[in-house]
């Protein structure tokens, strides 16, 4: 298994939901550069961010870290 799936992953959910990294940034409470930099595995992505993404693209953090291929939804409150 790929060690950073979660890089490929937050990047491909956020080209298919046609986001700019300003938006999801603005999204997280970041900036653009810092979001640019968990694209990159330059920064480790935050437990917090990581939470937030999955409400965004409603996915499972499994997903997002590659721990399964099945996006399950991210369940509504």
């Amino acid at each position: 298994m790929e060690h950073f799936v979660y890089v490929r992953r937050i990047r491909d959910l956020r080209e298919d939901h046609d986001y700019t990294q300003e938006y999801v940034a603005k999204c997280l409470g970041t900036s653009q550069s810092m979001y640019a930099r968990y694209e990159r595995a330059a920064n480790a992505l935050p437990i917090h961010h990581l939470l937030t993404l999955c409400k965004l693209y409603r996915v499972s953090a499994d997903y997002i870290l590659g721990l399964t291929n099945i996006p399950a939804p991210y369940p509504k409150k």
